[in-house]
């Protein structure tokens, strides 16, 4: 489509007008990106990869100047050609900027610097601030999503440690159903591949194309042949059994099927063809069947569906003292599945003496789409200038908001005795920084490869990082800590 895929048009209109408007004599302009804090303590750090790789590195041609003189005219505002045509001549197109950046994957305290940006060329001194609208959005959005997984994954992992056997099922309970839920195919693709760091299940094609694309994934995600109402409404409510029974003969050589038990009667799809009348060929399909509700009350209906399986199927007892069905079947929980919901869920499963891993759960525009730039502040802002050969840092500190106020200077990130802290660039030897180059001048100076950022996204972490959202699990459960808690990702 026209104009997507110029970048000097993937910017709000204004940015076109801010050139003339830094003090004469500006050579560098250095801005960074950071969460000013928000809904959750912690970023888990991914996407701008992705961004630098589809947008950063196709030059601006002569064609791309002409539409957006064109596009940027017709709406009023100014636009300066010989600054576009000065790119195009002095680096083939390619903006004449560095970028450096926290390793993706890296989960780290809000309010730290995650991105930082300065030009290379005092003639583009603009630049850096330029393109804040496309950089900015493809940083925030996949950082949030993959922090809210990565917070999921840590209620999942409590809730493992508490009645569960088996904590190494972690990467497989959750899985992603957000495609459909989303505003965009982009926005599927960012999300998909930012959930894909934490958890090996999705239905999102977009973010497993993305996560082979941007980040050389291999095979990072697992789905199965799952039910919808469509095909099961059309046999009837009469059919109903036909149609679960069909599915069970067609899939059996998969390994997995999904059955809708809401098309009708929950209770009694669960109880009366699942518990009786189907009862001997789920025992005798050579895989696991899933029991999927997609109606009613989340907490109760995954608890209760959990019992009505156990009494027709039976249970065994854990090391735990905890009822685990047995491994044929599961309840897969995909309706109403939240960040909230999900340890509510974990909550009454275990005060009904029920495992964990009972029941797996799909997420769907919980996941990708409830969320925005304000869940945790997200702000790219510039702290330093350099005009006249002099570096001088700036900061805004807006009075009622203070949560705005930024940061001053050239930045570096440093990382001591497990914490890090955004200081003075020239604070610590160049070594210790923890920002790498990552981009400049067109090139690509790291590539990160997706089980890098999953290797990262594992490593130990202190409990106060997610502490907050393991609690509910805990205090209802008395205060009893798992053990042994583990305390990595």
């Amino acid at each position: 489509m026209p104009g997507f895929d110029n970048l000097i048009l993937n910017v709000d209109n204004y940015k076109h007008c801010h050139y003339p408007l830094y003090p004469p004599g500006t050579e560098y302009v250095s801005s960074y990106i950071e969460s000013r804090g928000g809904a959750f303590p912690v970023t888990m750090f991914v996407g701008l990869q992705a961004f630098i790789r589809e947008y950063l590195m196709r030059p601006i041609t002569l064609e791309d100047i002409d539409e957006a003189e064109f596009v940027v005219r017709e709406q009023g505002m100014h636009f300066n050609r010989e600054n576009w045509l000065g790119i195009l001549n002095d680096y083939d197109g390619f903006l004449p900027v560095e970028i450096e950046a926290v390793p993706e994957g890296t989960v780290l305290p809000t309010r730290n610097v995650l991105v930082q940006v300065i030009n290379t060329d005092p003639k583009y001194y603009w630049v850096t601030s330029f393109f804040e609208t496309a950089l900015l959005r493809a940083v925030w959005y996949p950082t949030t999503i993959g922090t809210v997984s990565w917070l999921c994954k840590q209620v999942i992992k409590e809730a493992l440690a508490r009645t569960s056997d088996h904590p190494e099922l972690v990467r497989s309970i959750l899985h992603d159903y957000g495609a459909r839920g989303v505003s965009s195919q982009e926005s599927a693709a960012l999300g998909g591949l930012a959930h894909l760091v934490n958890f090996s299940q999705s239905d999102t094609v977009p973010g497993i194309l993305a996560a082979k694309k941007y980040y050389n994934a291999g095979h990072v995600s697992n789905s199965g042949p799952n039910s919808e109402h469509a095909g099961f409404c059309a046999w009837g409510r009469d059919g109903e059994a036909d149609a679960m029974r069909n599915m069970l003969r067609t899939y059996r050589d998969n390994g997995v099927v999904l059955l809708l038990t809401d098309t009708y009667d929950h209770e009694n799809a669960v109880k009366n063809i699942i518990g009786r009348e189907l009862r001997d060929e789920i025992r005798n399909f050579p895989g696991l069947v899933g029991i999927r509700p997609d109606s009613g009350d989340v907490v109760q209906v995954t608890a209760d569906t959990v019992e009505w399986l156990m009494d027709s199927f039976g249970y065994e007892t854990n090391s735990k003292g905890f009822k685990v069905l047995p491994p044929f079947i599961r309840v897969v929980q995909g309706d109403g599945v939240t960040f909230e919901s999900l340890p509510k869920i974990y909550i009454e499963l275990e005060r009904r003496g029920l495992a964990a891993d009972n029941a797996l759960f799909g997420m769907g525009g919980g996941l990708l789409q409830h969320w925005n730039r304000d869940t945790m502040n997200f702000g790219q802002k510039a702290s330093a200038v350099r005009v006249n050969g002099e570096w001088r840092a700036i900061a805004k500190s807006p009075t009622g908001a203070d949560f705005k106020a930024s940061k001053a200077g050239r930045l570096a990130l440093k990382y001591e005795n497990g914490t890090y802290t955004t200081v003075p660039r020239d604070s610590i030897p160049p070594e210790e920084n923890q920002l790498v180059p990552v981009f400049r001048n067109g090139k690509l100076l790291k590539k990160w490869d997706f089980t890098e950022l999953i290797e990262r996204s594992e490593r130990e972490v202190p409990e106060w990082y997610y502490e907050p959202f393991v609690a509910p699990l805990r205090v209802a459960g008395n205060g009893r800590v798992a053990k042994p808690l583990t305390v990595s990702a």
